[in-house]
């Protein structure tokens, strides 16, 4: 299917039958076994078969569908081994593909919102995508000036796609939830709603990304593109070439897993710093690895289109809290939680198991580097996903405050894409740099560098 569908009709059959294929293959298995085949084949080849249909699906819609399948593509590396196996390749293949708008719709949308003589803008302009996004798809091109651009254009419907999609969506959450164990889907679909209006408007793009842009302009270690021209439903940045992080991930050597690493790491962090806007859509599509002559390789950075607005920074209570988790000081750490809200005034929980919850999570903060790996992943989605263990009780008792929801997804995903490369970080050196509270007063900062 080439086209954006944009009859609720059709994207709602599409979605709704979601959840039938998965009964119906569930069916199936259990029909392999009596006539006794392997248990463990079985599961294998339905695992395989309902990770094609629902990427396959997912892809073809774009719109919210898509963006949801993004979202749960950073979270692969928490999936058991047996299970991450079918639905590794068709995740992937979602971060940076989908199938292209029809060129008569590209070349629709460009005059109506550039004119009729937007041509005459390039000296070049390649009609074949170069990406597919969930709302839109980017084609390359020479701008008059000679600059090789990327021109991202937005889908027509893709503003009702997206809240149709996420709407059909919210009610199979308790269907989808199985794909990532311990992690409740329904917020996070409800969180990718609250931000379509924002990623749906270029203006608000164009300005997060020049303002990193001119931040990053001289830096050693990060790439950001300038935007060129913005309208409606249009925004030309310069162009970027470079290594997909997820072909880092499938194919790098150690070395730039490391260095990709240690990039990102410093560029979650020190991004609210020195620009107050956290890139809320850490996916190893909006990232390249750039060879430089002197630093080896530096980070390229894409998409901002899903930001959060920081002023002052990363908040300072999350820097006091690792901090005084680090140094074991469980009534302080409580305190600080229950102030904050992710304990709520009716909840009465003992600061020694709050403790203990933490300190595995903090583990990357408190060495002086840290290898992240799946399997240190999939240890901790256990341990917290398992009805059984203290882990799992008390954190159901805690309480993520609104105001930190993204934040928190944001470091989990950036997590997940650390255990996919499996690099091996010095994240303590970019929190005491760049994370408020992290350091006090009276403690030295220490030196950075990849």
């Amino acid at each position: 299917m080439s086209d954006l569908p944009r009859k609720a009709v059709t994207r709602t059959a599409k979605l709704a039958a979601l959840p039938l294929g998965f009964a119906g293959r569930a069916t199936w298995g259990l029909g392999k076994r009596i006539v006794g085949e392997s248990a463990e084949l079985v599961g294998r080849e339905l695992q395989q078969r309902t990770a094609e249909q629902l990427f396959k699906v997912l892809g073809e819609l774009k719109g919210g569908a898509m963006k949801f399948g993004q979202a749960l593509s950073v979270f692969e590396s928490a999936l058991p081994e047996e299970v991450a196996g079918p639905y590794r390749a068709a995740l992937t293949k979602l971060q940076d593909a989908a199938p292209p708008m029809p060129t008569r719709t590209v070349h629709s949308v460009l005059r109506e919102r550039i004119g009729e003589d937007w041509q005459e803008l390039f000296l070049e302009f390649e009609d074949k995508p170069a990406a597919a996004a969930s709302i839109g798809q980017v084609h390359r091109a020479v701008w008059h000036d000679g600059r090789a651009v990327a021109v991202k254009v937005q889908y027509p419907g893709a503003g009702e796609a997206l809240l149709s999609d996420l709407g059909q969506l919210s009610r199979f959450a308790r269907l989808l939830g199985p794909l990532i164990p311990g992690m409740d889907i329904k917020p996070l679909i409800a969180e990718l709603r609250d931000r379509v209006s924002e990623e749906l408007d270029y203006g608000l793009e164009a300005q997060a990304q020049q303002a990193h842009a001119e931040e990053f302009a001289d830096d050693p270690d990060v790439v950001v593109p300038a935007v060129v021209h913005q309208c409606d439903q249009v925004l030309v940045t310069e162009w970027m070439d470079g290594t997909p992080l997820s072909e880092v991930i499938t194919d790098g050597s150690q070395e730039q897993r490391d260095r990709a690493g240690q990039l990102l790491t410093r560029f979650l962090f020190s991004g609210p710093a020195r620009t107050g806007l956290l890139h809320a859509d850490p996916h190893p599509g909006n990232f390249r690895l750039l060879p430089d002559e002197k630093v080896g390789w530096r980070l390229g950075v894409l998409d901002f289109g899903t930001v959060d607005r920081l002023p002052g920074g990363l908040p300072t209570p999350i820097g006091d809290a690792l901090r005084l988790t680090i140094e074991g000081e469980a009534e302080a750490v409580y305190e600080m939680l229950c102030a904050e809200g992710f304990v709520k005034e009716s909840i009465d929980l003992d600061p020694d198991s709050v403790l203990d919850y933490l300190l595995p999570i903090i583990e990357p903060a408190r060495a002086d580097e840290f290898a992240f790996a799946r399997g240190w992943m999939r240890s901790q989605a256990a341990r917290i996903a398992d009805p059984r263990s203290p882990a799992h009780q008390l954190g159901k008792q805690l309480n993520l405050p609104p105001s930190y929801l993204l934040i928190h997804r944001v470091t989990l995903s950036t997590i997940g894409v650390l255990c996919q490369l499996g690099a091996t970080v010095r994240m303590r050196d970019e929190l005491e740099e760049w994370l408020p509270g992290f350091l006090t007063d009276e403690e030295p900062e220490s030196a950075t560098g990849a």
